[in-house]
């Protein structure tokens, strides 16, 4: 089966009532471990490549992998630029086979993130590459991005149209409360579905995608803490609250630093019993298995997109 877009991905998801786990990638075991799992409960699936994975692994490496998680499981998989920050960078990942690209003009004022955001739909979609925008900003850290809680600004649902119909994107990021890495709340967990329902009513049928929207598994958590990791009050989405948003208009929602913690986790406890071993098969084994275990657990039990195929 030949990389797909995800516009078919995201027309069942938004009937259906679920979402598509957009998981990043970073090397081999954690490609393994996420296609292995949506194979195992027949689920669509959106691999995303950061500019920080394409720094790390090299764009060819990883398009490789993919096209082997393909041969191997004959999954529809669509590879997705997340965080593109310039068109530049969003035009190589279209000319390097991506099938999706997310360019975010978030940083810039209404007009110029209409500028660059037509700019990269124009060329995308003529080489048939769907695109994402972003609109509000999230607060966090995750490779390049890297915004302050006092910078970060929720999505106004009164731009949202003009936005869609000057740029014509395929899919919009908002900013609801979800934020980057794995410190998400410093008090309760909350955020503003009122402000999702109204993009929803202004932007009906249309794919919305959540960003920064990790749990923060406190098993993972504890694994690094209970050996020599320093995490407290970690805290992420509550996995209620994305099941909420995946029966609203939420399409697509991004898993990142979940699986960075299943792996970090998973290595420090297997060093932590076994000193003495060296070989990266006996650490990197358990570590892609908790990755498939996770994946599993987020497809079922929070995006709901299993037996979707």
């Amino acid at each position: 089966m030949p990389l797909v877009t995800s516009t078919e991905m995201f027309r069942k998801a938004y009937e259906g009532g679920y979402a598509i786990g957009a998981f990043n990638v970073n090397n081999m075991e954690i490609v393994q471990g996420i296609t292995e799992a949506a194979k195992e409960v027949n689920s669509p699936l959106i691999l995303q490549v950061s500019a920080g994975a394409r720094k790390y692994a090299k764009h060819v490496y990883l398009m490789k992998l993919i096209e082997a998680a393909i041969e191997d499981t004959n999954l529809p998989i669509c590879v997705h630029l997340d965080h593109g920050d310039s068109f530049e960078v969003c035009k190589s990942c279209v000319d390097g086979g991506f099938t999706s690209v997310m360019i975010d003009g978030s940083k810039h004022s209404f007009e110029d993130n209409i500028a660059l955001t037509k700019q990269v739909v124009d060329y995308a979609h003529a080489h048939g590459v769907v695109v994402e925008g972003e609109l509000g900003k999230l607060a966090g850290i995750e490779d390049d991005v890297n915004v302050s809680e006092e910078d970060a600004q929720f999505t106004n649902p009164a731009e949202v149209e003009e936005f869609v119909e000057r740029t014509g994107v395929d899919s919009l990021a908002i900013a609801i409360g979800t934020s980057h890495g794995a410190f998400k709340f410093k008090g309760e967990p909350r955020l503003r579905f009122d402000i999702l329902d109204e993009i929803s009513k202004r932007l009906p049928n249309f794919p919305i995608v959540l960003h920064g929207a990790s749990s923060v598994i406190p098993k993972y958590v504890d694994m690094i803490n209970a050996n020599g990791g320093n995490m407290p009050g970690a805290q992420g989405v509550p996995e209620d609250m994305l099941r909420k948003a995946a029966g609203m208009a939420v399409c697509k929602i991004n898993i990142d630093s979940d699986l960075r913690l299943a792996m970090t986790g998973t290595v420090r406890e297997y060093f932590a019993q076994h000193p003495d071993h060296f070989d990266p098969r006996q650490y990197l084994s358990p570590a892609r298995a908790n990755i498939k275990e996770l994946v599993k657990h987020k497809i079922i039990n929070v995006l709901g997109s299993n037996d979707k195929i």
